[in-house]
């Protein structure tokens, strides 16, 4: 064999070598490319869904502090304006009573007496609407007062219990949410329930805070029950303090709502 053959077999060899490496650079590069437009197409869907649950959270904190300022608005109303009407008709009443006969007197203690309990409702409600008076009282103390409340308009009986040692919330608006929650459980089981009783426990734990409402009503399939806003609301407002939300019932078996809310970090 010639110089020349042996030099052509290098020369081949040498592209064939050339050609591979080549080959497997593009293919390297098409392979890096596709890994980066891959993480890039990801992160940019990742920044997606994340501004849109920052568009979300700041859309319901936003409804939640325009719904708060009208409860306290309307809160503030019941006390001071149909509060004072109230007080003055009961003066009135109670002025009335010591002038008229003996016959209607009774009567008009009765009616005395309504105003008067009239008044103690409409007054227990603004606090209950109230975020500033909820602040001031406490978790515990607005919800054992909601319960007397309920117990007080004669359409079920509720109980409370409260176990464990009250600790005091990181989130300082988690009180009033969690409150908030409660009140819808509560409102729609006096609309839709036909509930007899209404039990709610409270237990403290070391890092959470564990909460059981249930009633005796008729129940609901959840599964074929359309979601309505109160519903809606009660499951965004404990997203909103990373609280676990779980809603169960059955037909003829009551409603139960269990939130675990993590109320501090340890």
């Amino acid at each position: 064999m010639g110089q020349g053959a042996v030099d052509k077999e290098v020369l081949d060899l040498t592209l064939l070598i050339y050609s591979i490496v080549v080959m497997a650079l593009i293919a390297i590069t098409i392979i890096v490319f596709f890994v980066v437009f891959q993480k890039r197409k990801n992160q940019l869907l990742i920044d997606k869904v994340k501004q849109q649950q920052q568009f979300d959270e700041e859309l319901i904190k936003t409804q939640q502090e325009i719904q708060e300022e009208t409860l306290k608005h309307v809160g503030r109303e019941l006390h001071d304006n149909i509060g004072q009407m109230l007080v003055m008709s009961t003066m009135q009443m109670n002025a009335a009573a010591k002038i008229v006969s003996d016959d209607v007197k009774s009567k008009v203690n009765n009616a005395a007496e309504t105003l008067k309990s009239t008044l103690d409702e409409v007054r227990a409600l603004s606090k209950s609407l109230n975020n500033d008076v909820i602040f001031n009282l406490g978790f515990d103390t607005t919800l054992k007062n909601e319960i007397e409340r309920l117990n007080k308009t004669g359409l079920i009986q509720s109980s409370i219990k409260i176990s464990g040692e009250k600790i005091d919330f990181e989130n300082n608006k988690g009180d009033l949410i969690l409150f908030r929650i409660l009140q819808e459980f509560f409102s729609n089981t006096l609309k839709y329930a036909e509930a007899d009783n209404l039990n709610v426990d409270i237990k403290y734990l070391n890092d959470k805070l564990e909460i059981c409402v249930e009633d005796d009503g008729i129940g609901f399939d959840i599964k074929s029950a359309e979601k309505g806003s109160g519903l809606i609301n009660m499951e965004k407002r404990a997203e909103l303090i990373n609280a676990s939300f779980d809603l169960n019932s059955e037909i003829d078996k009551g409603t139960k709502l269990t939130i675990i809310y993590p109320y501090r970090t340890i």
